[in-house]
């Protein structure tokens, strides 16, 4: 009895073998890796901001909506969960994304309020804290590219034939990958130009 018990045994793993459950198993690892890097970045951004609004504050206290707005924006960054589940769930990916982009943008407003004090331009705090931060932005870009990729490759892995048998017997589902409307504009860093200020338009 204990033999035929050990021989099933050994028939499932070698059958699960056989039909890619390891793959999937690899493939799911490289997901929760790429996740887990996409969040680094984004909590090494939200890190950088409340810097970022004291500085800007010391020099533009007047300037408090758009100040308000980054840190409104960032507390919905912080309310939503990102756990390594979240990547099994369509709706929570979606809410993620947006609270991510409204953060971007709220950012990207700060730093063009920036263009009009030139002290705080010069300031070598602000300096720093907009370099860290463009080059954060640029480490989300790279991050979420590894993500969009490792998900890409463990869906497939689970929707193909021999794999796709074995991923219903496990229960191996498609993880939810970025989706928005603009990808292209959420992944871009927040340009600021210290130049001269933009002549407005003729009448």
């Amino acid at each position: 009895m204990r033999f035929k018990l050990l021989l099933s045994m050994l028939l499932s793993v070698l059958l699960l073998s056989g039909c890619g459950y390891n793959q999937i198993q690899v493939n799911d690892e490289q997901v929760n890796a790429a996740w887990s890097e996409v969040l680094n970045q984004y909590k090494r951004r939200a890190d950088l901001i409340p810097n970022l609004v004291q500085v800007v504050q010391g020099y533009a206290e007047h300037e408090k909506d758009v100040l308000i707005k980054v840190t409104e924006a960032r507390a919905s960054v912080a309310g939503v969960k990102a756990t390594p589940e979240l990547v099994n769930d369509p709706e929570a990916m979606a809410r993620f994304q947006k609270a991510q982009g409204d953060l971007s943008g709220a950012l990207s407003r700060l730093l063009v309020v920036s263009e009009n004090y030139p002290n705080l331009k010069a300031d070598a705090n602000f300096r720093d804290l907009q370099a860290q931060l463009e080059g954060t932005e640029n480490r989300i870009t790279v991050a979420r590219n590894r993500y969009i990729k490792a998900v890409q490759d463990y869906n497939v892995s689970v929707r193909t034939f021999p794999n796709n048998l074995t991923a219903m017997v496990v229960g191996a589902k498609p993880k939810a990958n970025f989706a928005v409307d603009n990808e292209q504009a959420i992944s871009e860093a927040p340009k600021v130009n210290f130049g001269a200020p933009a002549k407005p338009a003729a009448q």
